[in-house]
């Protein structure tokens, strides 16, 4: 059972994180921290869609905010 966790070990050090290894030995900060930018970005971008989405079903009343709308209320 154990060269079946070796086997996943090896799937992942040597093959599939092995392109991260060009990041992790640059010298330069900014691009070694490329793909945090990047995901740092698409959150961001998130971030804003879900608050216009909030923002349009707001301005349009829909949300239910009676004080009974929840039973713990």
């Amino acid at each position: 059972m154990s060269k079946f966790f070796y086997g996943i070990e090896d799937l992942f050090v040597n093959y599939l994180f092995a392109p991260l290894d060009f990041f992790r030995f640059m010298h330069s900060w900014w691009g070694a921290n490329t793909i945090n930018w990047i995901f740092s970005i698409i959150g961001f971008i998130a971030m804003v869609y879900w608050m216009k989405q909030l923002k349009i079903f707001n301005d349009n009343n829909e949300e239910d905010k009676s004080i009974s709308s929840h039973s713990y209320l």
